[in-house]
């Protein structure tokens, strides 16, 4: 049964086993949800995908096999006027036991297709072409038992055989743009938690086991907090071009501050000089030395860079480069000093990866960080992550 949508999800990339296509089964055996498209789809997916990050893909092989249309959108073909809720109509018990359903799914499909190859202008009220407010079987906002909904926001009548409008995704692909749950779920394999701090929650299960020794009378126990230990130097990018990237970066850094308790955070512009800020205003009198940054922070932290990598060739590689000041070293001295300190280092760019080959500077950069420049995307972060462990 379904054998067809288990290996659309598996081609897909949809990592679901055998035993949770067996629970999917054993649910539709047990009638868990019955002749609704919708709950369908809401179950399968609890059941079978198990990681955020292959919502769409299961979108698609959902698509593909519930429609039986792959890469489509029947909805973008049908202009938009056509399907403009200028009139609802309210159907009475008897009007409804008049309109009697075209035929088999496979009749439905080919009138369908007919009336899309036939039909010229809009039409509303009637019976027969793709429009609204009738009883036509094919359009929104009308009545036709075992119809196809096209164009419609939400139910009206439950009754729709199938439901064909514009697909929105999250996003959670592993090329997608990245928002800050996204972020959340790429940044959890860069996890190390210890306990610190002072004895502030409880521990269940030592206080059991005190309790029992006490013969029953209750012996609280107390534990530090559990925080994630790893420890992060966060240098970002900010002006120029980085302002294209503001939006992605800020959810970045909140779920950087969410997850790390250790987050040291400096801002430099383009390249690292001898100089950072600790606010993005950079003004001089709230610059920080970077070799006291060097200094101040042990090996033990991870050091992460973000900035799309656009600029000047000689920003990196010549004194004076910078479009700033006047720098006395190249940025590609100081940004070869931070990466002996911190040797588990990584720059995350957003500027889309198909681009970098545009750039030199990219590629100047890429090669400084010896491959270690990863896009900022899911799989990018994920990559990341396993750079720095």
């Amino acid at each position: 049964m379904l054998i067809e949508f288990f290996q659309l999800l598996r081609g897909a990339g949809v990592k679901t086993t055998i035993t949770e296509w067996l629970d999917l089964l054993q649910a539709l055996e047990q009638r868990v949800i019955f002749a609704d498209v919708d709950q369908f789809y809401h179950m399968s997916r609890m059941i079978l995908v198990k990681d955020e990050r292959f919502y769409d893909r299961f979108d698609r092989a959902f698509a593909a096999y519930v429609e039986r249309v792959k890469n489509t959108d029947i909805a973008e073909s049908i202009p938009k006027e056509w399907l403009e809720d200028a009139l609802k109509r309210e159907f009475s018990a008897e009007d409804k036991e008049k309109i009697k359903q075209l035929g088999s799914l496979d009749e439905l499909l080919k009138t369908f297709q007919e009336r899309l190859q036939e039909q010229q202008e809009r039409h509303q009220g009637g019976s027969k072409w793709i429009g609204t407010g009738g009883t036509s079987p094919f359009g929104a906002y009308g009545y036709h038992p075992g119809g196809i909904r096209v164009g419609q926001q939400g139910n009206r009548n439950r009754s729709a055989a199938k439901v064909w409008d514009k697909r929105e995704f999250s996003d959670l692909d592993d090329e997608a743009q990245l928002e800050q749950r996204g972020f959340q779920i790429a940044l959890r394999n860069l996890r190390q938690f210890a306990r610190t701090g002072a004895p502030t929650e409880l521990d269940i299960d030592a206080t059991l086991t005190a309790t029992a020794r006490q013969g029953g009378l209750l012996d609280l126990q107390w534990q530090a907090e559990r925080h994630n230990a790893i420890k992060l130097l966060l240098l970002i990018d900010v002006g120029g071009s980085m302002d294209d990237h503001v939006y992605q970066v800020e959810q970045l850094f909140t779920a950087l501050k969410n997850e790390f308790r250790h987050l040291e955070l400096f801002y430099f512009h383009n390249c690292p000089y001898e100089g950072l800020w600790r606010t993005n205003r950079r003004r001089r009198s709230e610059q920080v030395p970077t070799e006291q940054v060097i200094q101040t922070y042990g090996e033990d932290y991870k050091l992460v860079l973000v900035g799309d990598a656009t600029m000047g060739p000689y920003e990196i590689a010549y004194p004076g480069g910078s479009v700033e000041h006047w720098n006395e070293e190249p940025g590609e001295v100081w940004l070869r000093r931070l990466l002996k300190k911190f040797a588990n280092a990584v720059w995350l760019n957003p500027q889309p990866s198909s681009h970098w080959r545009y750039y030199p500077s990219i590629q100047m950069l890429h090669e400084i960080m010896q491959g270690r420049m990863q896009p900022l995307t899911l799989a990018g972060l994920q990559r990341a992550t396993e750079l720095i462990k």
